[in-house]
């Protein structure tokens, strides 16, 4: 069963009003769609079909035996694996992913990220700045949800912010802070069975409720709570009857319409969200965020957090890091094969490396085969987008402890990602406060993807 929700929306919602058993498995419409806020916004020089496909790491992979490794160093920080080289000169990455040491020309590898030191932030991934210790109207937007409200009056009967499941879902974001609930991620979890009308609720009878629905609302947005959470409420049900009368959104989520050959080349599990997700920009989605790292497989290796790696370090990477490479492989080329490379950029990281030191402890309880937490430095792969490819830009110190130079931060990331999309971080949008604020504080992209 599809599950589609959208984090805790305010008591406001709308939850008296059904449509039969319409929608995503018989949920409420408000439930569907708190996606797209009141006040149209345009942004000058945007480009409308391009997207982003952002691939979250969760827990934070080790960069020294991944991305970026260190084979001259002592045994005890060069860890149990060997690089291999790749296509490209001089971009040697880990033997277990041999799959994309093959489409390196097709990659681009940041190796000087460094992260706010905080535990298990991908807060900062999605938005370029910590949760702050107050809740709520402090936090910064996410960034699906700034194109969500930029790109509000695109309505294609698709969302154009989703995530493909809740770890990088709403629980581990600040979500869409003063842009307004209607610009949360939509979140897709489960098994799709249909989206569709139900047996017996025709077209004309979903007209007669939606008028219904409408006469409500016009008296309920007199009982607004002063931040306008009900006022989008008619957008809010354009948008529902759209994916629910558009044949578009069914077929975008419904990895069953591939081939054989298709799902098998992306792989079980995990993999499969990465074909919804070039299914979903395919279709008109802008942003598509997901988590690689199932907990469903942790009990193989007792890989307890993903990629969070404390002990059994390199148990761990065995069994997940061929399961990242033949998905990363399948994406990128099916991205190129099907003509998206220009369009779709496509990023994958996580919120922190792992300790250059095996067992080496930072406070977070590293057993003597595994990583600790280590913000100060780690890695990004870039695709697609027309971006400058088959590079590595920047490296860290002999031990992969610290960036050599200026890091690039998630700020950094984010602008990057503003620019692909046409949009200039320097834009404003107001605070609960109504003081404007910059999407990002530090608004220089990466420059050598240029």
């Amino acid at each position: 069963m599809l599950t589609i929700s959208t984090g805790n929306a305010p008591a406001s919602r709308r939850d008296f009003l059904r449509v039969g058993a319409l929608g995503f498995c018989g949920l409420t419409l408000p439930d569907l769609l708190r996606l797209k806020a009141a006040t149209p916004q345009a942004a000058s020089g945007r480009t409308r079909d391009k997207a982003v496909i952002f691939v979250y790491l969760f827990g934070g992979p080790s960069h020294i035996d991944t991305y970026d490794m260190k084979p001259d160093a002592p045994a005890e920080y060069r860890g149990e694996f060997k690089p291999i080289k790749t296509n490209v000169p001089g971009f040697d990455i880990c033997e277990l992913l041999p799959m994309q040491a093959k489409i390196a020309d097709k990659l681009a590898l940041v190796r000087n990220l460094a992260f706010n030191p905080n535990f298990h932030d991908p807060v900062e991934l999605f938005s370029g700045f910590r949760k702050p210790t107050e809740s709520g109207r402090a936090a910064r937007p996410d960034f699906g949800s700034v194109i969500s409200r930029i790109r509000q009056g695109d309505r294609r009967g698709l969302p154009p912010y989703v995530s493909l499941d809740k770890t990088a879902g709403d629980e581990f974001r600040n979500g869409p802070a003063y842009l307004g609930p209607a610009h949360k991620a939509f979140i897709a979890t489960g098994k799709l069975e249909g989206l569709s009308l139900p047996r017996g609720v025709t077209i004309d009878r979903l007209d007669d409720r939606t008028q219904l629905m409408r006469q409500f609302d016009h008296l309920r947005r007199e009982l607004d709570n002063g931040r306008g959470d009900l006022a989008g409420s008619d957008e809010f049900t354009a948008q529902a009857l759209d994916m629910i009368t558009n044949p578009k959104a069914r077929e975008a989520f419904d990895i069953s319409k591939e081939p054989d050959r298709v799902r098998d080349k992306y792989g079980p599990d995990d993999a499969t969200r990465l074909l919804q997700a070039r299914r979903l920009v395919e279709a008109g989605v802008p942003v598509v965020t997901l988590t690689f790292g199932s907990r469903a497989t942790n009990a193989e290796a007792n890989c307890k957090f993903s990629w969070d790696t404390h002990e059994d370090n390199f148990k761990c990477l065995r069994l997940m890091l061929p399961r990242l490479d033949k998905a990363i492989h399948a994406l990128v080329t099916d991205l190129h094969d099907r003509g998206l490379d220009k369009d779709v950029v496509v990023y994958i990281g996580g919120e922190m490396g792992r300790t250059p030191k095996v067992g080496q402890s930072t406070g977070n309880g590293a057993k003597p085969d595994g990583r600790d937490h280590w913000p100060r430095a780690g890695f990004g792969i870039f695709a697609g987008g027309g971006l400058q490819t088959g590079q590595v830009i920047g490296r860290t110190d002999k031990h992969a402890s610290v960036p050599v130079g200026a890091p690039y931060t998630p700020q950094n990331t984010l602008a990057t990602l503003y620019h692909h999309l046409g949009i200039d971080p320097v834009m404003t949008f107001p605070d609960h406060s109504g003081r404007p604020v910059y999407l990002l504080d530090n608004r220089d992209r990466i420059t050598e993807l240029d």
